[in-house]
């Protein structure tokens, strides 16, 4: 007769690790449509893991700056305008 210890088995403590999870933040719509279009964007980032945020953000970022810049650029005369 062999006197076999019982050897405790390593069970999982963690659950695995989930994907990533959207937090739900709300979007309020602005009214202009190309800033809408820049913050619908950042549902993006929901769906990626972190390392993958940035691009989105920099990506978000760069549009808004270029849709405030558009608002301080003076409007063009149209072809039938009399600028004199």
């Amino acid at each position: 007769m062999t006197d076999e210890a019982a050897e405790p088995t390593a069970e999982p403590t963690a659950e695995p690790a989930a994907g990533p999870v959207a937090l739900g933040v709300v979007r309020t719509p602005t009214g202009h449509g190309a800033v809408d279009a820049h913050l619908a964007r950042l549902a993006d980032a929901d769906h990626l893991a972190a390392d993958g945020h940035l691009a989105v953000y920099e990506d978000v970022h760069r549009g808004l700056r270029e849709a405030l810049t558009a608002l301080d650029a003076p409007s063009v005369p149209g072809p039938y305008e009399n600028r004199s």
